[in-house]
C-alpha cells in the first residue's frame, strides 16, 4: 500500500505533517515550527511536543476539518471520492479551509 501524507499548515505557515499508515494515522510538528517562539499549537488535543502523535482512526481535530452535509456531497459527486476515505476526504477538500489550518496533499512512495 502506498502511505499517504499531507503537510499542515497554520496561517500559511508549515507547522506539520500528518501520515496514513497500515496500522492508522500519526501528527507531528515540524522542528522549524516548535524552534519558532511564536508557535501555536494547532489544537489542544495535539499540544506542542516533539513527539509524533498516533491513532488508529483520523485525530478528531482533522476530521473536524472534512465538510459536512451538502459540501460534502457535493465533493464526494464532484471529485469521485469515497466518503469513508477520510484521509482521501482530508486531503481533498481541506487545502484552503475556513480558520488557521490547512492540509495539502503529498503523495509517498512504498518502501517495501
Amino acid at each position: 500500500m502506498t502511505n499517504r501524507y499531507g503537510l499542515v499548515y497554520y496561517q500559511q505557515e508549515l507547522c506539520g505533517k500528518i501520515f496514513e499508515t497500515d496500522e492508522g494515522y500519526s501528527f507531528e510538528y515540524e522542528s522549524t515550527w516548535l524552534e519558532n517562539p511564536a508557535a501555536r499549537e494547532i489544537s489542544q488535543t495535539l499540544p506542542l511536543k516533539n513527539k509524533s502523535y498516533s491513532s488508529k482512526t483520523l485525530f478528531s481535530f482533522f476530521d473536524g476539518l472534512i465538510p459536512e452535509g451538502w459540501l460534502l456531497e457535493v465533493a464526494v459527486k464532484n471529485w469521485k471520492l469515497n466518503p469513508k476515505d477520510r484521509m482521501g476526504l482530508l486531503l481533498s477538500t481541506c487545502q484552503d479551509c475556513i480558520g488557521a489550518v490547512s492540509v495539502k496533499p503529498l503523495l509517498m512512495e512504498n518502501k517495501e
